[in-house]
């Protein structure tokens, strides 16, 4: 299903955000800490998302399973 390959994408990508910003602030810990902080809030916001479609895309898969069956 398509849907799940985007949104483990979309994880991916959120997760390297927060590291990177992680990376940012650890290198320059008083340069941009609101920028960062704002960063690291909506990488998060942003995985949260995506693990909400995959486990929505997992129950409508598990549920056209169970009418076949």
């Amino acid at each position: 299903m398509q849907a799940l390959s985007i949104a483990a994408a979309g994880m991916m990508s959120a997760a390297e955000r927060f590291d990177a910003s992680a990376r940012r602030t650890a290198a320059a810990p008083l340069n941009n800490l609101a920028e960062e902080m704002v960063e690291r809030i909506t990488a998060g916001h942003a995985f949260k998302a995506n693990a909400v479609v995959i486990r929505t895309a997992d129950e409508m898969i598990g549920t056209l399973l169970d009418k076949t069956v």
